[in-house]
């Protein structure tokens, strides 16, 4: 097949930077164009010198013609909103994308209007039918139809460490599908390289914060597959923390088991039996809880199970790095499947603890 040609727009936000870590060492893949309306004009080595790229390539203002006559897949890490005006005319010209944005995440354009409210209004879309072909990017899930996708949306870090565990479980309608809880803490870097308030050293350090305590955007990102994989409408009631770490999050989601009798080795042999040919999953045994430690700089998502034999309520946890699994390698793998390679290749699994 060849090496295949790869434009990082965004390139020097931390989505944008970890993508380029991970294609620059990647066999398969060659960077050939950097887009990026902040950076424009100037050279990578200027910007990012300790990110040295094997071409020296100039930050261009994003512009579809370009991209398209440069390379053959594009991932976009941008802004909310902002992706959605460069997928249209990339997709016309033949160039495969994988965004790493909210743009794609939602089946219709009303709904992501409905929960991008600010971003609906400063940007104008038209691409309704474009929500219904982008193919969601849980590779896990999903991989088939990424492998065959123009447009896949990757879904972000909170999504992934709800979904992955709980998924397992509503397929096989082995909890209730009512009183679902996540609870999820992760480090500062999930939000974003802007400069911004509460996440100054002096504001986060020592501390820990629940934010979008109801109605949190990944909420209702989270419900869409799980209801679809549950074949009815959930409801899932979710609150996310900010914790003094710069990368790293652990979710913890709560249900109600439908057989009480079923124990945490039941419950463990499900989740190894639905992703035993998955290398960018890892199930825990019984009676060890992951770590986001154990997930620093790699693509693996951390998975474990406990039953609360009192209560019948099962305890999942799941721990990822949130730009790795849950932003930037969650895109790497999606680009190894459209390119017909291995899913973890260029992909590191081993942790490098401490």
């Amino acid at each position: 097949m060849g090496i295949q040609r790869v434009a990082v727009v965004g390139a020097s936000g931390y989505g944008g930077l970890q993508t380029l870590r991970l294609l620059s060492a990647h066999a398969a893949f060659e960077i050939t164009y950097l887009g990026g309306e902040r950076s424009a004009g100037r050279s990578w080595s200027e910007i990012c010198p300790f990110l040295p790229l094997a071409d020296e390539l100039t930050v261009d203002s994003p512009d579809p013609d370009r991209i398209a006559a440069a390379a053959d897949f594009a991932v976009l890490s941008l802004p909310n909103g902002l992706a959605s005006q460069l997928v249209p005319p990339l997709l016309e010209k033949g160039v495969r994308v994988v965004d790493l944005s909210a743009d794609y995440r939602y089946r219709s354009l009303e709904q992501w209007a409905a929960v991008y409210v600010h971003e609906a209004r400063t940007h104008q879309r038209t691409d309704a039918d474009l929500c219904r072909e982008a193919v969601y990017g849980l590779p896990e899930w999903h991989g088939a139809e990424i492998a065959e996708a123009r447009l896949v949306a990757a879904p972000g870090c909170f999504p992934t460490t709800s979904l992955l565990p709980l998924l397992p479980f509503l397929k096989q309608g082995l909890i209730e599908t009512e009183g679902l809880i996540v609870d999820a803490k992760t480090g500062t870097s999930g939000g974003g390289r802007a400069a911004k308030e509460h996440l100054l050293l002096a504001e986060a350090s020592e501390s820990i914060s629940p934010y979008g305590v109801v109605g949190h955007r990944h909420t209702s990102e989270i419900e869409q597959l799980a209801s679809s994989v549950a074949g009815c409408p959930i409801q899932i009631q979710f609150t996310p923390h900010l914790v003094p770490m710069v990368r790293g999050l652990l979710s913890t989601v709560y249900a109600r088991l439908r057989d009480p009798g079923l124990t945490a080795e039941d419950c463990t042999t499900v989740l190894e039996a639905v992703y035993r040919h998955h290398p960018c999953v890892r199930v825990l045994p019984v009676g060890t809880y992951p770590a986001t430690k154990w997930a620093k700089h790699t693509n693996q998502a951390l998975l474990s199970v406990q039953v609360d034999g009192r209560t019948g309520r099962l305890v999942l946890m799941s721990a990822v790095d949130n730009l790795m699994k849950g932003q930037a390698g969650q895109g790497v793998q999606c680009l190894n499947l459209m390119a017909g390679l291995m899913v973890s290749e260029g992909l590191p699994l081993a942790p490098f603890y401490p």
